[in-house]
């Protein structure tokens, strides 16, 4: 591939290793949600100034509110990426929204004016439902094809099925499933592809109707939540592999090495609060092993006698030396160096709020990493309620960025505070030497003061693309 194409290129960049090079980050945008809390509003999307030279630093800047109410906006994709780095017809300019309990999508032109972002159009549960039996969409991810294809946790009628939504990339039409009839997985959630080896995975969250209203543990002793990785043929757009995960409950973020040569990957395993490292075997299939284990800590004054750490993000950086994760119950936020990807090594760690800070309601009776209870986490004057969750690095690494809602029934039931008084999107400075992680003290983006009521900040995308957005072929 040219990697100079004299100024027609397509999106992104030539490699990762070229990303890192790219631009620093000025501007950052977030779904913000308001489904299960106090204000009945539509969810939007904010755009927030990260710019440290702009005098509307750490402000949101602008706000698109969605037509409709209780979407719960969740995570978000472009209409074209590094993926269609060869293609000099394609640009970044439509960011694509499923909605993970209404079904739709919705497209925001953020190419126009990328800090006041516009409504492009608005894609229907019915045309969804008609035309792939599918709903209650996750993530989505660009295609080389141009095309754009989004993940379902159900069917229609909220029962478990992982399938996938196939868009035109042009006008957003939804054009069918890429999964072959009936090919569905039993459940779904996250995907990452890596044509190279003719592969995608895909994890398993929960069926709609088990998750939608809060987490029962008595689900989990039933079997409803997931413990499998799904691997597909990317040609042949069929399921390989089902591949259960030793002691791995609940799998969700998935990612691949960002190098579109590597075999292998990670994934967080939400329940059982470890990483896995998948990869290909000298068979040419795909195996699993445990590389990261959190301890679960026994406590008095919550739902179980032990708490996991609940791992709900993880990221790789994108010279795929960094591995990061939160533990969103915990509290803490951690980076591992998988130089060598069979036995990560910590490398930093930072408590930031969670459900075992000193002075809550749960007292810690037996913890094998720390001594004390962590102290609540205080920024510029802002107590934190709930803990780290979505994370996003900047490309050269230096930065990392975090919001602390979850999901919306899940943070109500988890962290009331964090409803009533919003969440906040914090920034980590790493040292990419030596490793370490450091916060930033003057750095709060406090969506507890937004002008319709405290709303729940979730993803985070750059307008130039990211390490969990960008696919390199």
């Amino acid at each position: 591939m040219d990697t100079k194409c004299e100024n027609k290129c397509g999106p992104g960049y030539p490699s990762p290793l070229e990303a890192m090079k790219g631009p620093r980050e000025k501007i950052v945008y977030l779904p913000c949600i308001y489904r299960n809390t106090n204000t009945e509003a539509p969810d939007y999307l904010a755009t927030v100034d990260i710019d440290p030279k702009s005098p509307q630093y750490c402000q949101v800047i602008h706000r698109l509110p969605m037509p409709n109410l209780k979407d719960e906006l969740h995570h978000s994709g472009w209409n074209t990426c590094s993926s269609c780095f060869g293609d000099s017809t394609k640009s970044r300019t439509k960011l694509v929204l499923p909605c993970l309990i209404s079904s739709r999508i919705y497209v925001v032109d953020v190419g126009t004016e990328p800090r006041a972002p516009k409504l492009h159009k608005v894609v229907e549960a019915k045309d969804i439902h008609a035309k792939c039996n599918l709903g209650y969409l996750h993530t989505s991810h660009c295609l080389a094809s141009g095309e754009v294809m989004v993940s379902s946790l159900g069917d229609p009628q909220g029962n478990g099925k992982g399938g996938f939504v196939l868009l035109d990339g042009e006008t957003f039409e939804v054009k069918g499933t890429w999964e072959r009839p009936g090919g569905a997985a039993p459940m779904g959630y996250d995907f990452w592809y890596q044509p190279r080896h003719n592969v995608m995975i895909s994890t398993e969250w929960a069926a709609p109707n088990v998750l939608r209203d809060g987490f029962n543990p008595a689900d989990v002793e039933a079997g409803l939540y997931g413990s499998h990785l799904n691997v597909w043929d990317w040609q042949r757009h069929e399921i390989v592999q089902n591949l259960p995960l030793p002691d791995g409950l609940i799998p969700l973020e998935i990612r691949f090495l960002h190098n579109p040569a590597a075999s292998q990957g990670f994934v967080g395993c939400a329940l059982s609060s470890n990483i896995h490292r998948f990869y290909k075997n000298e068979k040419g299939t795909w195996s699993v092993e445990k590389v990261i284990q959190v301890p679960p800590k026994k406590v008095k004054g919550w739902i179980l006698p032990e708490m996991p750490g609940l791992i709900t993000d993880i990221l790789l950086s994108l010279d795929d030396r960094f591995l990061y994760f939160s533990n969103w119950l915990h509290g803490d936020l951690r980076q591992y160096d998988i130089s060598d990807p069979k036995r990560p090594r910590l490398t930093g760690q930072l408590f930031l709020g969670g459900s075992i800070v000193k002075g809550g309601p749960v007292q810690v009776l037996e913890d094998q990493e720390l001594k004390c209870q962590p102290e609540p986490l205080v920024v510029k004057g802002k107590r934190v309620a709930g803990g780290p969750q979505m994370i996003q690095l900047s490309l050269d690494g230096k930065r990392l960025y975090l919001t602390t809602s979850l999901y919306s029934g899940w943070d109500k039931q988890f962290y009331p505070d964090l409803v009533k008084e919003g969440s906040v999107m914090l920034q980590i400075d790493v040292d990419t030497e030596k490793g370490g992680l450091k916060l930033n003290p003057n750095f709060l983006v406090d969506f507890g003061k937004e002008p319709l009521g405290p709303a729940l900040a979730h993803e985070l995308r750059y307008p130039g693309g990211d390490c969990s957005s960008d696919i390199w072929l």
